[in-house]
């Protein structure tokens, strides 16, 4: 037995759809089209102490000045526009080393 799938809606099948169609309508006394409210959520969430902190730290460091000295960016970018600026990789190697103990005590 074939059927033949042409997209069109039996007759049947739309009383069916009128049908529950108006049973949503009454049941929520809006048309299917509108939006539903949503209910208030119950979630809830507890920060522990360490982003706590960090919610701090984040307020007093966007509060607080730059703290950017202003001449020595000039200097540098001058220094980088004429060519003068030298990178040090061995004061570079240093630092990053220093900073690798740092954090691994």
């Amino acid at each position: 037995m074939t059927h033949k799938i042409d997209g069109a809606m039996s007759p049947a099948l739309r009383q069916i759809d009128a049908a529950a169609s108006s049973s949503v309508q009454s049941r929520s006394g809006a048309e299917r089209g509108q939006p539903v409210g949503a209910t208030a959520a119950a979630d809830q969430m507890r920060l522990t102490g360490d982003a706590t902190g960090l919610q701090a730290l984040e307020r007093e460091l966007g509060a607080a000045p730059a703290g950017i000295d202003v001449a020595k960016v000039n200097a540098v970018r001058a220094a980088i526009a004429d060519g003068s600026y030298r990178v040090d990789p061995q004061a570079i190697a240093d630092r990053m080393l220093s900073l690798e103990n740092a954090l691994s005590k």
